[in-house]
């Protein structure tokens, strides 16, 4: 749910206060912009099931998975 992604996203921003922190408070705080946008939300809104030969499928609608698609995140 990225309603729930930006809350908890924005209380953890709030307790980042170090100077060191700060890249990562900047890197979240994109990341927020982005599920805020329309773009996204209409992307989460095209990631339906879709019906093929063999049944239903289901694409993926994790928000913090297409936001690592779009921002390059480290793959383990």
């Amino acid at each position: 749910d990225t309603d729930r992604a930006l809350v908890l996203l924005e209380e953890y921003c709030k307790k980042l206060r170090k100077p060191e922190e700060q890249q990562l408070k900047k890197a979240i705080r994109k990341v927020m912009g982005i599920f805020k946008s329309s773009l996204f939300q209409a992307l989460l809104g095209s990631f339906t099931k879709k019906p093929t030969r063999y049944g239903p499928t289901y694409q993926p609608s994790s928000p913090v998975a297409l936001a690592c698609d779009v921002l390059g995140c480290p793959k383990d």
